[in-house]
C-alpha cells in the first residue's frame, strides 16, 4: 500500500525534541496540517507531517499503513505524540488499542467522530459521494457496529478540541446540535479523556485556527489545555 512518494511525508529534523506525528482527515492531505507543523517545529518538536491513501483503503489497512509509516519515520526511544484531525482521531485510536507504543507521549485529537458521524450515515448512501471520500466512509456513522464506536475508552493522555461553526448549512442540518457542520460536539467526547474545549470553527477549518494550534502546542507541553473546559 502506497500513499505516495516518501518525500511527500514532511520530517523535519529538530533533533533532541520530541517526536509529533501529525494525521490528517477523510479526503484532506497533509497540507492541510502544514500550519501546525510549522508551529510545533518551532517549538523543538520533531514533526512527521503524515499522508496517508484515507480515500483509498478500509480503515484496519489504514491503521496499518500508518503504523509502518511511523516506525519508519520515529525513532522508538523518542517520545511519541499525536496529533490528529478528524478520521486521523479514529485511526489513532485502532492503532493504540491494537499495539500501543511504550513510548507514547500525549494526543490531541481536532473534531473526531469517537461515536460517529450523522452525515457519514446520510452521504454513504450515496453512491457518488462512496466514489469520491471510498471505502471507509460507511463505517464512520452512528450506528453500534460502526468503526469508531466498536473502539474502546482511551487509557491514554488524551485532548479534545470540538467545533461549533459549520460552513456546510446541509451538514449542520443533519447532525445534532451543537456541531461543525460534519460531527457533533458529543460525538467528538470520548470516555478516559483528560481535557475537553469547544471553539467557534468548522470542521473543514479547525485545524488552520491560531487559538487552536496554541491550544494544541499547550496540551503536548502540559497535558491540559489553556482554555475553559466545556
Amino acid at each position: 500500500m502506497s500513499s505516495g512518494p516518501l518525500s511527500e511525508v514532511s520530517v523535519n529534523d529538530a533533533r533532541g525534541g520530541d517526536a509529533v506525528v501529525l494525521l490528517h482527515g477523510l479526503g484532506r492531505s497533509h497540507r492541510s496540517m502544514g500550519r501546525l507543523a510549522q508551529h510545533l517545529t518551532a517549538q523543538g518538536h520533531q514533526v512527521v507531517n503524515l499522508p496517508y491513501p484515507s480515500r483509498r483503503h478500509a480503515p484496519e489497512q489504514l491503521m496499518n499503513h500508518v503504523a509502518s509509516e511511523i516506525r519508519t519515520h520515529v525513532s522508538s526511544d523518542t517520545r511519541l505524540h499525536f496529533v490528529t484531525h478528524s478520521l486521523g482521531g479514529i485511526i489513532v485510536r485502532a492503532l493504540l488499542a491494537d499495539d500501543p507504543p511504550p513510548n507514547l507521549g500525549r494526543t490531541v485529537m481536532l473534531a473526531p467522530p469517537n461515536k460517529g458521524s450523522e452525515l457519514a450515515d446520510l452521504l454513504s448512501g450515496r453512491a457518488s459521494f462512496r466514489w469520491t471520500l471510498g471505502p471507509t466512509l460507511p463505517h464512520l456513522g452512528t450506528h453500534e457496529t460502526s468503526f469508531p464506536r466498536r473502539l474502546p475508552a482511551a487509557d491514554f493522555e488524551l485532548g479534545i478540541i470540538a467545533g461549533r461553526g459549520f460552513l456546510n448549512p446541509i451538514g449542520a442540518a443533519v447532525v445534532a446540535s451543537p456541531n461543525d457542520g460534519v460531527v457533533s460536539v458529543e460525538s467528538t467526547r470520548l470516555e478516559g479523556m483528560n481535557d475537553f474545549i469547544v471553539v467557534n470553527r468548522s470542521h473543514t477549518f479547525i485545524m488552520q485556527a491560531p487559538e487552536v494550534i496554541e491550544e494544541v502546542a499547550h496540551f503536548l507541553r502540559h497535558g491540559c489545555f489553556s482554555g475553559s473546559k466545556a
